[in-house]
């Protein structure tokens, strides 16, 4: 099978490069789930002590345009969604910090993979959201997160109507922590990865950044659970999902039967 999940180890072997793919849509479908959280398993290797930071970006021009639609299908949707979820606790869990470095697309399941991240670097131009509800469904990840990333007027905003948000915006709800244009972007993070990461103890980093995230994943873990529960035995015995999930792969306008 061919690899979906390319690994670069740079500033030698302080810091390790995930980049998602094939290009251009980087689809998070279940086998590249998997894939990334077996290499980020990897990664935990007590050979790897130096490395002291993680990140994450997509092949080509954009981070991804989400989950695999096909996969949120029954049939299929009860077998990627744990397995999606199970991977958004690994990166909140991961003993090393973790930076997603967003170019362009960033929708959905790609959205949700790096407001996983400890770090959120994008472009001004960037297009990022949660649309699952033009689709009929929701974005459970986000739902545990977003809240706890920005304020509860935002993660409602993004949930509720499925919009679309620039870097800027990201920037100015507190989700971002940094943002440039798209040619100074790999600029800004090289920056913020020579002077604030390199230059610290990689035990001291991994113990403190088990210190930072141990309140937001707590929290995941503690609504993670009745958030897939309420997706899988609720909504998807709704007449309206399998409705906006088929008429998204068949191209055409949702009926909305409204139960």
């Amino acid at each position: 099978m061919e690899k979906r999940v390319e690994v670069q180890m740079c500033y030698e072997g302080q810091v390790a490069q995930i980049i998602l793919g094939p290009a251009p849509g980087n689809i998070l479908d279940e086998s590249l789930i998997r894939e990334l959280s077996s290499t980020l398993k990897e990664l935990e290797s007590p050979g790897l002590s130096s490395l002291k930071l993680i990140l994450i970006q997509g092949a080509g021009k954009h981070f991804s345009f989400g989950a695999s639609v096909e996969e949120h299908l029954p049939g299929q949707v009860d077998s990627m969604l744990p397995a999606f979820h199970n991977l958004i606790h690994r990166i909140l869990r991961s003993p090393v910090p973790t930076l997603a470095n967003v170019r362009g697309v960033c929708l959905g399941g790609g959205f949700e993979l790096s407001l996983a991240c400890s770090l959120f670097f994008c472009e001004e131009s960037s297009s990022c959201g949660v649309p699952e509800i033009q689709l009929g469904v929701f974005p459970p990840p986000a739902a545990a997160l977003l809240p706890f990333k920005t304020t509860q007027a935002v993660s409602n905003e993004m949930i509720l109507s499925g919009k679309r948000f620039s870097g800027i915006d990201l920037k100015n709800f507190g989700i971002a922590n940094g943002c440039a244009p798209k040619e100074e972007l790999d600029t800004l993070v090289k920056d913020f990865i020579e002077g604030s990461i390199l230059p610290h103890s990689a035990a001291s980093l991994r113990i403190a950044h088990r210190a930072a995230q141990m309140s937001i994943d707590s929290h995941f873990e503690h609504f993670i659970g009745r958030l897939e529960a309420l997706y899988l035995k609720e909504l998807m015995g709704t007449e309206d999902a399998k409705e906006g999930l088929n008429s998204f792969l068949q191209k055409r306008e949702p009926q909305w039967k409204d139960r």
